[in-house]
């Protein structure tokens, strides 16, 4: 590589680098100066590198402008890589001219600060190397569940998120003036999937979705990502069989191809690369009686929160899968048990270690007479679900699906303590800014 091109830092670590001439951008992750030697590590997307810089070398009028760059602030390189044992990676570059692009002001973010202040910062504070590490394992996080979902022969479509529908009830939707009409921001894309499936039988969806869900928890997001699937000729055994399939896929995705970023956020990789299906099955009668065993005041109809799914995963080190919910519980689309006509042919997937729901999956109710009943007891108009009562009317088959909260997944995958460190600009009941 010529000087006149600029290489991605990583260059500096490549097996032919030691004694190659680089020439190099980035921001300063820190510096400092020891007499007559400036001590820079610059950072880019690639990775970091110490940069030193000798006053004789780039000039006085130059040393004492870098002496000046504040953390952040952001500069070029000409140097020549190095072997030096005491720096970050064992590699240095040595600085043969300096070239300072934004000098920069006095970077407000340290450690210590109010969790408040951080997030008025998010726009600053998003450039952390933890913060760096956990978009990387989102990406790649993405790039697994669609490849999965690829192999699979499930087709990605592109449902709106914009409806005048609620499509799971009111309470919890975002309403807005659509032109002079109620208009909603997507729950869920799941209705518009289901009309999918008949000329396509395996269809997938990844969209933001939004709750107006007054919930201050570590697990609750008013938007977040949507991953869901829907899929014709499917039973609860093959949807379940699906679920925890992909979720291995995708854990051993991140071992695999981010152990260096696993590593930063604290996640040992070999923890994922052992995770195993098939995943432990508890129905929900089950779960209470489980429940009751430990204390916990629940009965047959109690739903279950975020205490009750604690104590069902937090000596768990797999996800374990809630089956078989009372049909009062869940939404009006789901598919009444032939073995037990008080519940549902569906279940929740709930991380270990106390993480809490990460899949809400069932199979779908077919009959129609049926589907109009529970649609009506839950206060919803009929009329104006006429459209998703007409995929009963012509051609209708048994099918299911899931719904996957992305950032939910991410959060038990690295560990995270709060789901708000899984998304850059996190959005709650108390804040929609910056």
């Amino acid at each position: 590589m010529s000087p006149e091109a600029f290489a991605p830092v990583a260059a500096a670590f490549a097996p032919d680098a030691l004694g190659r001439t680089l020439r190099l951008r980035g921001w300063l992750l820190r510096g400092r100066s020891s007499g007559g030697i400036l001590f820079l590590v610059l950072r880019d997307r690639t990775g970091s590198v110490q940069v030193t810089a000798r006053r004789d070398v780039i000039g006085e009028a130059v040393f004492q402008a870098a002496e000046h760059v504040q953390n952040e602030g952001a500069v070029e390189v000409d140097g020549t890589v190095a072997e030096d044992r005491r720096a970050p990676g064992g590699r240095e570059v040595r600085a043969s001219a300096l070239r300072i692009v934004h000098a920069g002001a006095p970077f407000p973010i340290f450690t210590d600060q109010t969790e408040e202040f951080r997030l008025d910062q998010r726009h600053l504070v998003v450039r952390s190397q933890e913060h760096v590490a956990t978009w990387r394992l989102k990406a790649e996080l993405l790039r697994a569940l669609r490849l999965f979902l690829e192999e699979e022969e499930i087709l990605e479509v592109t449902p709106p998120v914009l409806s005048g529908n609620a499509a799971e009830g009111g309470s919890e939707a975002f309403q807005i003036d659509y032109f002079g009409r109620p208009g909603y921001l997507s729950q869920t894309a799941q209705l518009y999937l289901e009309a999918l499936i008949f000329p396509n039988e395996r269809v997938y969806a990844l969209t933001p979705s939004f709750r107006a869900e007054k919930s201050r928890t570590t697990r609750h997001l008013t938007e977040y990502l949507h991953l869901e699937v829907e899929l014709a000729w499917c039973d609860l055994a093959a949807l379940l069989e699906l679920e925890e399939r992909m979720v291995v896929a995708a854990a051993h995705a991140l071992a695999a191809r981010r152990p260096a970023e696993l590593k930063v956020v604290g996640r040992p990789p070999e923890e994922l690369a052992a995770l195993a299906a098939p995943f432990p099955r508890l129905t929900y009668a089950e779960a209470i009686d489980r429940l009751a065993a430990q204390g916990l005041p629940v009965r047959w109809g109690s739903d279950l929160g975020t205490a009750e799914e604690r104590a069902l995963t937090i000596a768990e080190r797999t996800p374990i899968f809630v089956t078989h919910f009372p049909r009062e519980l869940k939404a009006f689309y789901m598919l009444r048990s032939s073995a037990d006509p008080r519940t549902v042919e569906a279940a929740d997937l709930l991380a270990p270690e106390g993480y809490g729901e990460l899949i809400g999956g069932s199979c779908r109710e077919t009959d129609l007479a049926l589907l109009t009943e529970r649609l009506q007891a839950s206060g919803a108009s009929v009329a104006e679900y006429d459209w998703y009562l007409d995929l009963r009317r012509h051609g209708s088959v048994p099918h299911a699906g899931f719904g996957l909260g992305i950032e939910r997944l991410l959060r038990w995958l690295l560990r995270r303590e709060h789901i708000r460190e899984t998304t850059p600009f996190p959005r709650t009941p108390s804040r929609h800014t910056p």
